[in-house]
């Protein structure tokens, strides 16, 4: 990257992001950024201030790849529910060099931040609270195609499902046996099955 031309924002973040969810806010230094942004350290604080700040954006670029990624597989399925069930069933073929076969980076960042920088860590909760809201709505259009109970809470739901994908992240970063996971993934899915009022 020549310094004659601006620098590519989306390439950086994603970068940054890699870099980051890698080694967490702490381990990661300036010379780690330099090398993996291909940017200056003048270049990287004109463009993003300090660190904090290109944190808050990397963690910003992953929640919206991940919103992203979710909404295009539940506008591919079949209903509501069947698209959530599917969606806990693929961490079960995921390959162990994926991206999400690692833990997830808001949970690896709230460990990583929540006695240390309040900011970061108040900012990850809204992030996770975000992916909630994005599962009970999921729910909450499920139960109205009539795939679930009238009284079915669609936020308990959601805050279930994302501790199951959040176990299985974790089991994939932990490099369990691939059967295991799927087996794991599979009583995660038929959980979630049984409460279908009019099963397949």
């Amino acid at each position: 990257m020549t310094q004659a031309k601006p620098y590519d924002r989306p390439t950086a973040l994603a970068a940054a992001m890699s870099l980051f969810w890698e080694k967490g806010y702490h381990a990661t230094s300036l010379k780690d950024l330099e090398a993996a942004l291909h940017m200056k350290p003048g270049s990287i604080y004109a463009a993003f201030t300090n660190k904090q700040n290109l944190y808050l954006a990397a963690l910003e670029h992953y929640l919206e790849l991940n919103r992203a990624g979710f909404r295009a597989e539940m506008a591919r399925a079949s209903s509501p529910l069947s698209g959530l069930i599917a969606q806990i069933r693929a961490y079960g073929t995921l390959p162990p060099d994926h991206d999400f076969a690692q833990a997830c980076m808001l949970i690896k960042t709230l460990i990583d931040t929540r006695s240390t920088d309040p900011a970061i860590a108040a900012r990850t909760r809204d992030y996770l609270a975000i992916v909630r809201e994005e599962f009970a709505g999921a729910f909450a259009r499920a139960k109205a195609a009539g795939e679930l109970a009238e009284d079915a809470d669609v936020d308990r739901l959601a805050r279930r499902l994302q501790a199951c994908v959040n176990a299985l992240r974790m089991e994939l970063h932990q490099g369990t046996p691939q059967a295991e996971i799927v087996a794991l993934a599979e009583d995660f899915a038929r959980e979630f099955e049984r409460m279908r009022l009019h099963p397949h």
